[in-house]
């Protein structure tokens, strides 16, 4: 059980990491359109707004990681049927929410397409759209990514002996 949780939170570590690069690009790719004027300047406005979430969450699963792995594995040692019964409720609120991220993903990332194809006249509307497909697509495709490996380790917690 040690290596599939070590293996879980160690990539939700890096995911981490990914997100929050990610965001600052986004900022900075927002900063470049909006001193540039370019005509797709308002889609700074989803990057921006998406990037800030990138950020803090990113940097909140980083930083409690390590520790709640730690807490986790000495847990595994001491009291591995308690770990299994509050580990697994707990993956399962986080395996719940993943149903309504990508369900907010999908709807943004329709609602950029609709933006685009519709709207492409329009710089500030196109704009908008442009950003939302591309935070919504790349969030949506780490959260798909996110969901297998959180369904991998619920699995693993199940099968613990009990």
């Amino acid at each position: 059980m040690i290596n599939h949780m070590s293996s879980y939170f160690s990539a939700e570590k890096q995911e981490s990491l990914i997100f929050m690069a990610v965001g600052l690009l986004a900022i900075g790719l927002s900063a470049w359109l909006c001193m540039n004027g370019h005509r797709l300047k308002s889609m700074a406005w989803p990057l921006v707004a998406i990037a800030l979430l990138q950020v803090a969450v990113g940097a909140s699963v980083y930083l409690r990681t390590d520790t709640q792995l730690s807490t986790l594995s000495a847990q595994l040692a001491s009291n591995p049927a308690a770990l299994q019964a509050e580990e697994t409720t707990r993956m399962q609120t986080v395996m719940n929410k993943f149903s309504i991220y990508k369900a907010v993903e999908m709807l943004l990332l329709i609602l950029g397409v609709g933006m685009i194809a519709f709207l492409q006249r329009h710089d500030v509307a196109a704009g908008i759209g442009v950003g939302l497909v591309l935070q919504a697509a790349f969030t949506l495709t780490l959260d798909i990514f996110a969901e297998a490996r959180g369904a991998d380790y619920l699995s693993a917690l199940r099968a613990m002996p009990g």
